[in-house]
């Protein structure tokens, strides 16, 4: 039994350094100033191939492209800012995790809570609709075939 748990115990720290090093050393600045600002960056950018996953911990080349192009924006100068407008301009705002509410995505942001007000709309109409209303009463010969059933 202790060796089982001791194997799951490995697999998962194994898991766990798989991502926390997906930044290599070769791609880390020499300042740690602006490397703190690189990290802050890669962490707010969708890794386009993984897509849940930061590409500060992603192992997709193309993530580390991204991480790369982000440090040699920032050795450049680029402000934080900067940076984010110019790879939202090349890869659209689907590469930011957290996109804004904005014009053009608000229909996204809105479409659950339309769907659910409209649905609840729908139901308490078709309720209310349906209040009061009665069948047709039972004719006579009906009402006699109904007492012989129910052996009244």
């Amino acid at each position: 039994m202790k060796v089982v748990r001791a194997a799951l115990a490995a697999a998962f720290l194994m898991l766990g350094a798989a991502t926390a090093f997906a930044v290599q050393p070769d791609e880390m600045l020499s300042d740690p100033a602006l490397e703190a600002r690189a990290r802050a960056i890669s962490a707010e950018l969708r890794c386009m191939v993984c897509q849940n996953q930061s590409i500060d911990d992603s192992d997709a080349e193309l993530a580390r492209d991204l991480r790369v192009l982000v440090r040699e924006r920032l050795s450049a100068g680029d402000s934080d800012r900067q940076v984010l407008d110019f790879v939202v301009a090349r890869y659209g705002e689907f590469v930011l995790l957290r996109p804004p509410l904005n014009a053009r995505n608000a229909a996204l942001w809105a479409a659950p809570v339309l769907i659910l007000l409209i649905g609840g709309l729908f139901v308490a109409l078709r309720g209310r609709g349906n209040r009061g209303k009665t069948g047709n009463p039972l004719s006579e010969a009906e009402k006699r075939e109904l007492r012989n059933i129910l052996g009244d």
